[in-house]
């Protein structure tokens, strides 16, 4: 059984160091992996990410993050990238790690994502070349996350995970306005991940949202946003049934 651990949207900044080290320190009694879903600084700066990075270093379990919008703000998510990985962290955007859990290789495919809406109610590459590009951008996010997944898959992976800040599904956005719902995720996503065959989706964003949902090919969605989990991380298990 791989026991995943998983938390979005911690916005920490200067100030907020020790906030959630301690309970970060308890994953090795709980969870095999961290998967840390967007959103973890509030203004992108770097600062800020050392502030992450003091939190999430020398954990006991690897961590896996994918950058949120807050984490672009500054224009620095290069650096904002830079200083998680120096703490030791697989930052995601258009591929994938490869992680040996026990007798079980797990492969985690990530992206930020972007937004668009969900079938019968989302933009399409039409009319200005503005909104012909808010779509590419999300389309390019999705195409290189069923690219991951696949060749995750083809490396050995046993469990897949994808992991995004914006939402594949409507599900989990229930109780945000229904006007925003086009700016929290998009359904190429999930396309994504039913071509890839993913296992279970952690995503973010969505601090009003629902937890649990899924995606019309059957993926268990996962919003982790921690306004809506209401805690340091939650943990769920994948085993060999659910695999």
């Amino acid at each position: 059984m791989i026991r995943v651990a998983a938390v979005g949207d911690i916005h920490l900044a200067p100030g907020d160091e020790g906030t959630l080290r301690p309970a970060f320190e308890t994953l090795g009694a709980c969870a095999d992996l961290l998967l840390l879903a967007g959103d973890l600084t509030r203004h992108g700066t770097p600062r800020e990410a050392q502030v992450v990075a003091g939190e999430v270093a020398g954990l006991p379990v690897p961590v896996v993050a994918v950058l949120g919008n807050h984490d672009y703000q500054s224009d620095q998510e290069a650096a904002v990238t830079r200083e998680l990985a120096r703490a030791g962290v697989h930052v995601l955007e258009g591929n994938g790690v490869l992680l040996d859990v026990d007798s079980s290789r797990v492969g985690i495919a990530g992206t930020k994502g972007f937004g668009g809406g969900f079938a019968g109610r989302c933009a399409s590459e039409f009319g200005e070349p503005e909104m012909k590009s808010f779509v590419r951008y999300t389309r390019r996010c999705a195409d290189s996350l069923a690219r991951s997944l696949g060749e995750l898959r083809e490396a050995g992976s046993t469990v897949l995970i994808a992991l995004t800040h914006f939402s594949p599904v409507a599900d989990t956005l229930a109780g945000e306005p229904l006007e925003i719902y086009p700016f929290l995720g998009s359904y190429l996503l999930a396309e994504a991940m039913d071509q890839g065959r993913a296992d279970l989706a952690v995503h973010g964003h969505a601090h009003m949202g629902t937890e649990h949902g899924m995606t019309a090919g059957g993926v268990r969605v996962r919003n982790v946003a921690m306004p809506v989990i209401d805690r340091a991380f939650a943990v769920y298990h994948l085993g060999a049934d659910e695999a």
